[in-house]
């Protein structure tokens, strides 16, 4: 009975969290986006389509009224954050800083960004394995990083409502 109990509450837990809702959050005006990157073929820009996809926003070509996210800079970088005691690498940060402009349909342009680190544990003895869990990270962070974008996107269109 104990483990019954036990698994409904995880289940139930697991069940609620702070996720955009197919689009739930979004604002009506910004259900109809044009997304402009200078890679639309990179991974970010791949990850940003899926996720506005994801939240029911019609990707719509640049065009007179219909607001634009354009992604301006994308900045990745990873520094050494610990040694081992024969001098070799064992712990990363990795860093990605993305850079992003939010066009309005009124021709507002306003600046929004987003910054994801994490740490990475550099073990050269399997190195194999960790280069497959380093790229499994930055698909991690740039999802992150993508969510974090829509998020203050929505923001600020909540921000200029108010004034």
């Amino acid at each position: 009975m104990l483990k019954k109990s036990v698994v409904f509450f995880v289940l139930f837990l697991s069940a609620c969290g702070w996720h955009l809702q197919n689009g739930a959050l979004i604002p009506q005006e910004l259900h109809t986006l044009a997304f402009e990157s200078s890679d639309p073929y990179s991974e970010m820009s791949m990850a940003m389509r899926r996720q506005l996809q994801t939240n029911n926003v019609n990707l719509v070509n640049a065009e007179q009224g219909v607001p634009v996210l354009r992604i301006n800079k994308q900045i990745t970088n990873d520094e050494v954050s610990s040694i081992f005691k024969r001098g070799r690498e064992a712990e990363k940060t990795l860093m990605l800083e993305v850079e992003a402009t939010v066009r309005l349909a009124n021709g507002q342009s306003h600046p929004i960004s987003a910054k994801v680190n994490r740490t990475f544990f550099d073990n050269s003895r399997a190195a194999l394995a960790k280069a497959t869990e380093r790229d499994v990270i930055w698909n991690d962070m740039r999802e992150q990083a993508v969510r974090q974008l829509i998020t203050k996107m929505v923001a600020l269109q909540h921000q200029l409502k108010e004034k």
